[in-house]
C-alpha cells in the first residue's frame, strides 16, 4: 500500500472500522435487500466496481476505505487498485477499482462512498485555505462544528488537504501529527484575568507546548498583548486574535497595528496567529493588505464543505463488460491507478 500515510503504524488499526459498518448498519437497507436475494438464490459473481467523483479535487478517504476492505474482502481472489491519498483527481476519474466476489463487497458500497464524498469534500475546502495562504501555515479548528463521530475525520482530511495540524487529538493521531491549539476563552474567564491564565498555562502545561496566548477576552486586543508579553517576555511565542463580529472581528488593520506595536514593545518574537471565520478570500485580504500573519485556524470553512459525491458502478461481471444505460461497458482505463491489495 504505497499511499499510505509516511511515519505511520498500520492504517488498517488506525481506522478500524465500526462494528455498525462491518454488519452493514450504515448500509442502504436495499444491499441488505439484495444480499438476502442473491444468497437464496446461489449467486455471487466475481465484478469489478469502480468509484469515481463528480467533481474534481484533492482526494481523501483511500486509507479508510482500505482499512475496511482488508476486513471484509477475501484473503484471495481480490484486486483493489486506487488513486494516492491526497492526490489531485479529476471529475468522473475512476478513483477506487475494486474486483471481488460481489458478496464480499454489497453491504459496503454505501460506506465507502460516503467516505470518499465527505474526505475530498473536507480536503479540498483545505487545499482552498492552504493555497490561499501562500506558505502561511493552517490549522482545522473545525471539530466543534461536526459531529463527534467524524470529526478526526475531518481533521485527518485537513491535514491531507495541507493543513500543517489540527485541533483534535483522533486527527492527529490519524494524521501522524502533534495536535495543535492555544488556549479557550473559557479558561481566561474562569481564571479572571488573561495575564494569569497564560502564567497558569505555563506552569503547568509541558514545556514543549508554544506558549501562545489568546487575546480578546477582555481588554483591547493590542493592550492584552503588549501586557503579556512585558509579563512573559522570551516566554511568549505567540498571540491569537479571535475578536468576534460583534467587535467587528479580526482586521488588517488590527493585525497591522498589533504588529507594530509588538515591535516597537521589543516584542519582535511575537507571532501573530488569526482565527474566527476564517475563508480563502478573508485569508487572501489580509496577504494583500500587507498584515503579517504567521497562522490561521480555520474552522466552518472546510467543515461545511459540500461532499464531493462519489458513485459507484459495476462495469464487469465474471469477466464480461457491461454498465447500466449512459455508462460504458468495461474496466475503465486509468494507467494512475496503483494496485494496494
Amino acid at each position: 500500500m504505497d499511499n499510505l500515510i509516511p511515519n505511520q503504524p498500520n492504517q488498517s488499526t488506525l481506522f478500524e472500522p465500526k462494528p455498525s459498518v462491518l454488519v452493514g448498519d450504515s448500509s442502504d437497507i436495499y444491499f441488505h435487500r439484495t444480499m438476502s436475494i442473491l444468497r437464496n438464490e446461489g449467486i455471487n459473481p466475481n465484478v469489478v466496481i469502480e468509484f469515481f467523483p463528480q467533481r474534481s479535487g484533492v482526494l481523501c478517504g483511500i486509507n479508510e476505505a482500505m482499512a475496511l476492505l482488508v476486513k471484509v474482502l477475501p484473503e484471495s481472489d481480490r484486486e483493489v487498485w486506487a488513486l494516492p491519498e491526497g492526490g489531485y483527481v479529476e471529475a468522473k476519474e475512476v478513483s477506487l477499482r475494486i474486483k471481488a466476489p460481489y458478496n464480499s463487497i454489497c453491504l459496503y458500497e454505501t460506506a465507502i462512498s460516503g467516505m470518499l464524498s465527505s474526505s475530498t469534500g473536507w480536503a479540498t475546502a483545505a487545499r482552498e485555505c492552504v493555497d490561499a495562504a501562500e506558505g502561511i501555515p493552517i490549522v482545522s479548528f473545525g471539530a466543534r462544528h461536526v459531529h463527534p463521530n467524524i470529526s478526526g475525520n475531518m481533521d485527518y482530511a485537513s491535514i491531507i488537504g495541507g493543513c500543517e495540524s489540527c485541533s483534535t487529538i483522533l486527527g492527529a493521531r490519524l494524521a501522524g501529527v502533534t495536535p495543535s491549539g492555544t488556549m479557550p476563552h473559557a479558561l481566561i474567564l474562569i481564571v479572571g484575568d488573561t495575564i494569569k491564565a497564560i502564567q497558569a498555562f505555563d506552569k503547568h502545561i509541558p514545556k514543549e507546548i508554544p506558549r501562545i496566548a489568546l487575546v480578546d477576552t477582555f481588554k483591547d486586543e493590542v493592550e492584552e498583548s503588549i501586557n503579556i508579553a512585558k509579563v512573559m517576555r522570551n516566554k511568549l511565542e505567540g498571540v491569537r486574535l479571535d475578536t468576534p463580529k460583534e467587535r467587528g472581528g479580526v482586521t488588517p488593520d488590527l493585525v497591522k497595528e498589533l504588529r507594530a506595536k509588538l515591535n516597537l514593545a521589543d516584542a519582535h518574537h511575537v507571532q501573530i496567529f488569526v482565527s474566527g471565520g476564517i475563508t480563502p478570500d478573508r485569508i487572501r485580504e489580509f496577504i494583500k493588505s500587507g498584515a503579517e500573519i504567521d497562522g490561521f485556524g480555520v474552522g466552518s470553512f472546510i467543515t461545511r464543505a459540500r461532499p464531493n459525491d462519489f458513485t459507484a458502478d459495476i462495469h464487469q461481471i465474471e469477466g464480461k463488460p457491461i454498465a447500466k444505460r449512459g455508462r460504458l461497458p468495461g474496466i475503465t482505463d486509468n494507467p494512475r491507478l496503483e494496485r494496494l491489495l
